[in-house]
C-alpha cells in the first residue's frame, strides 16, 4: 500500500491575524482518507507555500511577507522534517514556488517587489544564494489598491501528461499580465513572454490542461476564469475563452483563489473568497473551453487554496479563517464535489501538498 503524508502550509504572524505555528505534517490513511498529525515543524514565519521536489525527499517553503525560503530535509520512514537551510530570495513576500525541470533550481514569485528569483539546489537540497532575478515588465492595471505595481502571484512550471518544458507560467495580479518566463541554465537570462488579461482582471493562479495546450487562470479581482491558449515551443500565450466564476445573481465581495483541474481533463476546480464556495467548471471534451458551472459550499470562511488528493478522488479545500481543511468526494461521473464530513482542524492553512513515496 502507498504511504501518503500531507504537508500543510499556513500563516502564522499578528499582521495576518493568523493561528498557525509552522509546516504541519500529517499521515493520510488511502483507504478511509483519515487523516493522523505526525508533527508541526515550528516556529515559522508564514510557511505560505510549499513544493517537494520529484524524490520526494526536500520540501521547500516561500515565507510570506518575509524575504528567505527555506528547504527541508524528509524523513524516508516518518516524513518528519529537518531544517536543512534558508536563503534570501531578493525579493518581499514570496508567495509561490517550484522546481525547474532539471531539479537543480527552485524559482520564486516576490509578489510586492514584482520579480521572479532562481535559486540554484545542492546536491544535498540545500538552496545556494540567488542566481538570477527578472523584473516583470508593463503597466499596472487601474485597481487603486491591488494594482499599483507587479504582483506575480504564481510561478508553476508548464508540465502536463503530453508536454515537459522548461516555461514557467506567472500571472501577475498587478499588471493584468499572464507572463512564461524560461531560464537558460542556473543564472542564464531568462526569455519572457506576454499576454493581457481584461482589464482589472487580476490573474492570480493557474492550472494546465493535462493533454491540450491550454492554461486556465483564475482572475482575483473579478471573479472569473480565461482559458488561454499556449504553444509550448515559442511560449506565446493567447487568451481564448473567460467565464465568471461566481453565480450570476451574486453580487457581495468575493475574490477567486485556489485553482485545480482533475486529472482526466474533464473538470476544474475555483475556490471562491467572500462567496465561500468551490465553482466546479465542466471543460468541453474536444477543445477544453469551460462550459458549465456547479457551485459548492465551501464549508468554511476564506477558502484560499484548494487541490486535489494524490489519486484524484478527493478535494480538499483550505478554508484559512476558519482554521479547517475540509474533505470533498469527487462524483465520477460529474467530477462535482460532495463533502465527506471529514474535516481537518489546523491554523490559518493555505496550502497542501501530498509526498506519496
Amino acid at each position: 500500500m502507498v504511504s501518503v503524508f500531507a504537508y500543510v502550509g499556513c500563516r502564522t504572524t499578528r499582521e495576518r491575524n493568523a493561528r498557525g505555528k509552522g509546516i504541519s505534517v500529517y499521515a493520510v490513511d488511502p483507504p478511509s482518507g483519515a487523516w493522523e498529525q505526525v508533527e508541526t515543524f515550528e516556529p515559522l514565519d508564514n510557511p505560505s507555500f510549499l513544493a517537494l521536489n520529484d524524490a520526494q525527499d526536500v520540501l521547500y517553503a516561500v515565507h510570506g511577507d518575509g524575504v528567505q525560503v527555506s528547504s527541508f530535509a524528509i524523513d524516508p520512514v516518518t516524513a518528519r522534517l529537518t531544517l536543512l537551510n534558508r536563503q534570501p530570495c531578493q525579493g518581499r513576500n514570496p508567495v509561490h514556488l517550484a522546481l525547474s525541470r532539471s531539479g537543480d533550481a527552485l524559482v520564486v514569485a516576490n509578489y510586492a517587489t514584482g520579480s521572479a528569483a532562481q535559486l540554484p539546489i545542492e546536491s544535498s537540497g540545500a538552496l545556494g544564494a540567488v542566481a538570477s532575478v527578472v523584473e516583470l515588465p508593463g503597466m499596472p492595471g487601474p485597481h487603486r489598491i491591488e494594482q499599483t505595481s507587479s504582483h506575480p502571484h504564481h510561478i508553476a512550471r508548464f508540465a502536463t501528461q503530453c508536454y515537459n518544458t522548461d516555461w514557467h507560467i506567472v500571472p501577475d495580479k498587478g499588471l493584468d499580465t499572464v507572463f512564461a518566463v524560461k531560464w537558460s541554465g542556473t543564472g542564464g537570462a531568462p526569455v519572457v513572454t506576454s499576454g493581457r488579461s481584461r482589464e482589472s482582471a487580476g490573474p492570480r493562479h493557474a492550472a494546465f490542461h493535462p493533454r491540450l495546450p491550454i492554461i486556465y487562470v483564475a482572475n482575483e479581482l473579478n471573479s472569473t476564469l480565461t482559458a488561454w491558449g499556449f504553444e509550448p515551443l515559442s511560449g506565446a500565450l493567447e487568451p481564448q475563452h473567460t467565464i465568471p466564476v461566481l453565480p450570476c445573481a451574486r453580487h457581495e465581495l468575493s475574490r477567486a483563489a485556489g485553482i485545480a483541474i482533475h486529472p482526466d481533463g474533464r473538470t476544474l476546480y475555483v475556490s471562491n473568497r467572500g462567496h465561500d464556495s468551490i465553482a466546479t467548471v465542466e471543460l468541453d471534451g474536444t477543445t477544453g473551453i469551460p462550459v458549465k458551472t456547479h457551485w459548492t459550499d465551501a464549508q468554511g470562511e476564506c477558502p484560499r487554496f484548494l487541490c486535489l488528493s494524490h489519486d484524484a478522488q478527493m478535494l480538499y479545500v483550505a478554508n484559512e479563517i476558519s482554521d479547517s481543511i475540509v474533505q470533498y468526494l469527487i462524483d465520477a461521473n460529474t467530477g462535482i464535489p460532495s463533502p465527506t464530513g471529514r474535516v481537518v482542524q489546523t491554523g490559518s492553512p493555505v496550502c497542501i501538498v501530498f509526498k506519496t513515496h
